[in-house]
């Protein structure tokens, strides 16, 4: 039963690290185009054109505000925010 345990968590571990996968820019393009099309707009028209604009503009806001949560999260974390320039302790006497 020993020989089984390493394989067991290897197996494990690869199925982790599988789910792990990011999408290639031309794997998110496809999903975008699929989107759009499953709104009802037709491929080379404008109302496409701004389909696909407003899920990329979507998407990096989306980006913007998980960047900002986790640095404020951070910040906290550690002794409150930080606003700018020189980081030093200060002692209040």
């Amino acid at each position: 039963m020993r020989p089984f345990a390493p394989t067991l968590v290897i197996t494990a571990v690869a199925i982790g690290l599988s789910a792990c996968q990011t999408m290639t820019p031309e794997e998110r393009r496809a999903a975008d185009d699929r989107q759009c099309m499953s709104y009802g707009f037709k491929r080379g028209t404008e109302g496409f054109a701004t389909c696909l604009q407003r899920i990329d503009l979507s998407r990096q806001a989306q980006l913007r505000a998980n960047s900002d949560y986790v640095m404020s999260d951070l910040s906290w974390r550690v002794g409150g925010p930080y606003y700018g320039g020189p980081y030093y302790y200060h002692r209040w006497r």
